[in-house]
């Protein structure tokens, strides 16, 4: 999230999210103002996600999310 705001805006398209109880293997990154996890990370191997829609024009911040996302 470098070069973003500690909160940003995000389009998001459904109200899906993944569940708070998390294996030990994952880590949440980012929540939304509910409290809800908006992306996630391997704490081992190189896998990220996210549940919102970065290249979605609802999200305002989204081409410096993809450009840090590739760029890490």
């Amino acid at each position: 999230f470098k070069g973003l705001d500690k909160s940003f805006e995000v389009g998001r398209y459904h109200s899906w999210v993944v569940k708070k109880d998390l294996p030990e293997s994952l880590e949440a990154t980012s929540y939304d103002e509910n409290g809800q996890i908006m992306s996630l990370r391997h704490k081992i191997y190189d896998v990220k996600g996210v549940q919102y829609h970065p290249e979605s024009v609802l999200t305002p911040n989204g081409k410096t999310i993809l450009k840090n996302w590739i760029n890490s």
